[in-house]
């Protein structure tokens, strides 16, 4: 008897399958083009860690964006500029990205595809620790953000996360992607530092009473991951 899609024998298998998925639905919706295809080689290229969303989640925030009609966008964690240029694209031509990038090669590298994107002119790439220019941008009054999207260190999402609400509009959104790390955020005993920075933005979450969060857990290329969805109230 030949073997269905259900039955899979490994996590191996799983990520095949769900890779192969994700390739169906990235051509049938047709969620890549030149300007998105070279700034994943750059990153290749100049040894980037191959760790940005896939084209469908790209395609995710570009939809959160357009549906907000997001006019300011924060993104904590550049990286090559992948998710940037998804972001950039939803904006209108008065719209403004501001991206925080604390390694300057890879922000280097963001400006290079940016611009190749076409959409430098709407992107501000700025350099440093999050958590030094985030301050910066509350006291140079540059919010509020009609959308942030948190793809940065992981044991730093606590902080993350306040800076995010205290730089958010009412009626605005959070993203924070990376928090369901193959499911080893319902661990308690679990000493990952990216683990343990997950859980305990989760459990800052409920202290803020004006926001209403949830979880869409991912698989795909990426693996088995999950974003946090949050609404400013």
């Amino acid at each position: 008897m030949g073997c269905s899609a259900t039955q899979r024998d490994s996590p191996a298998e799983d990520v095949k399958l769900w890779s192969a998925v994700d390739r169906y639905y990235e051509t049938l919706l047709g969620t890549s083009d030149p300007a998105l295809e070279s700034a994943l080689e750059e990153c290749r290229r100049e040894g980037l860690p191959d760790i940005q969303v896939s084209p469908l989640q790209g395609r995710f925030l570009y939809i959160i964006a357009r549906a907000l009609q997001a006019r300011r966008i924060l993104e904590i964690g550049t990286l090559g500029g992948y998710s940037a240029i998804w972001l950039a694209r939803a904006l209108p031509r008065d719209g403004r990205l501001v991206t925080l990038e604390v390694n300057p090669k890879h922000a280097a590298v963001a400006r290079k595809n940016l611009a190749r994107a076409g959409v430098e002119n709407l992107v501000q790439v700025r350099v440093g620790p999050a958590l030094e220019t985030l301050p910066e941008l509350w006291a140079a009054k540059e919010g509020p953000f009609d959308l942030v999207f948190i793809d940065a260190d992981k044991p730093s999402y606590p902080d993350y996360l306040s800076w995010a609400v205290r730089l958010s509009r009412k009626g605005g959104m959070i993203v924070a992607d990376n928090v369901v790390r193959r499911g080893d955020v319902i661990d308690p005993a679990n000493t990952d530092p990216n683990v343990r920075g997950v859980r305990a933005m989760n459990e800052d979450l409920p202290r803020y009473p004006h926001l209403r969060s949830t979880v869409l857990q991912t698989v795909g290329r990426k693996g088995y991951d999950g974003m946090t969805i949050i609404a400013v109230e």
